[in-house]
């Protein structure tokens, strides 16, 4: 019986499913006892309205626009914040332009934007992914930074005696010493660009009527289907846990773990 107890708190897929079976048993039960399906549905509600979007076609849709619009920019800002933390750590001017421009813009909801992005780039996808760029390039230029400027004078002094400077010395030798920096800022960055697309979508959805999984939230709120407002809600969870768990999970076993720079 010991045995079996040390082997359920040592399985991390173990305890993680006992959490979320639990967290689903205390969300039937409270729904049960509160009885007011328009206020708060019951899982089994939830279920049904989900299995009923997802074989009508309507959910499947709407991820796809919000995947695509987000896809975009998680990629375009991560580009401009590897290139800005290259810049950094290369020049003396780089560092200065990085740091008032993480200074000003980092505590800058992505949101606020959204006003002035549909304005500047119209009714379209490209004021989301305006936006969304602003949400990603600067946790992950501020991580990469901060894991190029921790790498050890001596692997960069390897670097140079094997003839190695500007470019190819930060490809070859500080992104894989700064690699666990870098994927915590991609982590961060994904987190953030995901949480601002479902907000922008929620307030700013209805200008284009052909918003994403917010605004599919959003809809459903305004026609009263609230069971299908905690599917909509359930599906940017369970789309966050399967980027977090499976894809990042991933690459950060074949990567840093791998590597021998975490436990």
């Amino acid at each position: 019986m010991n045995a079996q107890w040390r082997w359920l708190g040592g399985s991390t897929a173990t305890r993680r499913l006992i959490i979320v079976l639990l967290i689903c048993a205390l969300w039937q039960g409270y729904a049960a006892w509160l009885a007011q399906p328009l206020i708060f549905p019951t899982l089994t509600d939830t279920i049904a309205a989900w299995l009923q979007g997802m074989s009508s076609g309507e959910l499947p849709r709407r991820i796809a626009i919000s995947m695509k619009v987000l896809l975009i920019a998680y990629a375009a800002g991560t580009f401009l914040a590897l290139a800005l933390a290259t810049f950094a750590v290369l020049t003396r001017l780089g560092a200065d332009i990085l740091s008032m421009l993480t200074a000003m813009f980092t505590p800058l909801p992505g949101i606020a934007l959204m006003p002035m992005a549909l304005l500047w780039f119209g009714f379209g996808p490209s004021g989301f992914v305006f936006v969304l760029i602003h949400s990603v390039v600067w946790p992950v230029a501020i991580n990469a930074y901060a894991g190029f400027s921790g790498v050890p004078a001596i692997l960069r002094l390897v670097g140079r005696n094997y003839g190695l400077g500007g470019l190819r010395l930060v490809a070859l030798i500080l992104v894989p010493a700064a690699f666990p920096s870098i994927l915590t800022g991609l982590r961060l960055g994904w987190a953030f660009a995901w949480r601002t697309l479902i907000a922008a979508e929620l307030v700013f959805g209805v200008t284009t009527g052909t918003g994403g999984l917010g605004w599919y939230i959003y809809q459903s709120r305004n026609q009263l289907q609230i069971p299908d407002v905690f599917a909509g809600l359930l599906t940017v969870i369970a789309i966050g846990l399967i980027v977090e768990s499976v894809i990042f999970q991933a690459i950060e076993f074949s990567t840093v773990r791998r590597w021998g720079m975490q436990r």
